[in-house]
Order: C-alpha cells, then structure tokens, then sequence
C-alpha cells in the first residue's frame, strides 16, 4: 500500500495545530481552569482585577498563538511551498525540492484529528500536519493507512 500527496502549511493549517497542541496540553487546560474561576470570582465579589485577570488569560493565549503561527509561516523557508508525502508500508516521507525525510511508522507518536486536519506527531513536540481540504479524496485512505500501521491506542482520529 503506497499514497502520495502535497500539501500547503498556511497560517490556519498551522493556527488550528498550535490551538489543538496547546489545549489538549497540561498548561493550556489550567491557564484556561484558572482564567474561568477569576471570572468567576469577579461574578461573585465584583473586584474588577478577578475579570480583567480572567479575560487575559482566556483570551491571550489564542492570540499569541495566531500571531506564532503567522510569523512561523512567513519565516520557515519549508512553508513557502507545498511539501511532498510519500506513505508507504516502511514509513513516511516528505520531500521539498532536493532534501527528503524518513519516519518509521514505529517512531511515530500518536495520530489525531482536528475539524480541519489530521495531524501525526513524530515526537512529543512535532507533526506533520495534513489539513483535509489538501487531502481530498484521498482522506479516507490516510485514515486507513495511519490506522493499519499504528497500534489503536496511539490513534484519535475522528471522521
């Protein structure tokens, strides 16, 4: 089994990658815990501090990470132009021009999904990111083939 497709990292590619990486994180969920209790607090005691303290820790870290995201894809040479994957039973790779990358299937870390792509971690910190309208037809098979060559429990992929 063998698929092969090119995809564009735009800043919502990568916007909806930063936002899933960083809620599903430890710190993202208690930055987001904390904010609500302040506003919370704010409700019952009306100390203005408790709503401005909880606006900015709701509201900053998506910010921060669209501005992150705009400035990842105006400087990252890799994503001025699409890159190439190839999947196979051995692996993945990804090429751009003249250099290309191998990841194992063994070395891949988990798999999830978002509404707008399906993201395959290659360490705690990094993933390829296949945004779905790149995808196409070709979705259901990417699914298929992540699912086939990674074990269950590392796969979140939703439909």
């Amino acid at each position: 089994m063998e698929m092969e497709f090119d995809v564009k990292v735009t800043t919502s590619v990568l916007y909806d990658y930063l936002l899933f990486h960083t809620y599903t994180s430890i710190s993202g969920m208690l930055g987001t815990l904390v904010g609500a209790m302040m506003i919370m607090a704010f409700l019952s005691t009306r100390y203005v501090i408790y709503l401005i303290g909880g606006v900015v820790l709701i509201a900053y870290l998506p910010g921060a990470l669209f501005l992150r995201a705009m400035q990842q894809v105006q400087n990252t040479p890799a994503f001025k132009r699409p890159l190439h994957y190839r999947m196979t039973d051995e692996g993945v790779s990804v090429s751009q021009g003249e250099s290309e990358e191998q990841q194992s299937w063994d070395s891949c870390v988990k798999a999830v999904s978002t509404g707008r792509s399906i993201i395959l971690y290659t360490s705690r910190t990094t993933a390829s990111i296949f945004p779905k309208k790149d995808l196409g037809d070709k979705k259901e098979a990417l699914i298929q083939m992540i699912s086939t060559h990674m074990p269950p429990k590392k796969v979140k992929i939703r439909f």
